[in-house]
């Protein structure tokens, strides 16, 4: 399993939800570029009524919390930890075929300004499993792991011309 990425986006009071992100994962998934394991997508309408649209893959995500289950149990009791945190893994996380419970829905629609949305995404990076094994196999450790964004970019570049014209 390549790495798992939990992507939280805000959408304002001027979203379109056409589709078109959906497609772009749709896309991705159909390369094998990235695997959709879950996703939960909340909308605060104007008279404060919370929507919630889900599309999960029941087998994904079964599939998911046996290995999360696995590492657990294989981290804290070894390889018959390893066997039993599997199974219970698989039942807790994915047994009613969702990552997220009401909670998460209600919290976020707790949070969301009236008009807004947002989406919670739960993908795993399939790209990244060739590369991870060939680091992996020359003995290579991950050091630091962070997304870097364009924005990131521009608030650095921000910070740096403050700093020259201040100097």
């Amino acid at each position: 399993m390549g790495p798992v990425q939990i992507l939280v986006v805000g959408f304002g009071e001027e979203a379109r939800f056409n589709g078109a992100a959906l497609e772009e994962l749709r896309k991705l998934q159909e390369q094998d570029i990235v695997r959709l394991i879950d996703m939960l997508l909340v909308r605060k309408l104007d008279d404060g009524t919370v929507e919630k649209l889900e599309i999960s893959d029941s087998a994904e995500v079964a599939e998911l919390g046996a290995l999360i289950g696995a590492l657990l149990g294989l981290g804290a009791a070894g390889e018959e930890g390893a066997a039993v945190g599997a199974a219970v893994g698989a039942d807790e996380i994915g047994g009613d075929g969702t990552v997220f419970e009401d909670e998460d829905t209600w919290f976020l629609g707790d949070a969301l300004p009236v008009g807004t949305a947002a989406a919670i995404v739960l993908v795993e990076h399939r790209w990244a499993i060739p590369l991870r094994n060939a680091i992996r196999d020359n003995d290579g450790v991950p050091l630091l792991d962070r997304w870097l964004h364009p924005e990131d970019l521009v608030a650095a570049g921000l910070e740096i011309g403050r700093e020259i014209t201040h100097d």
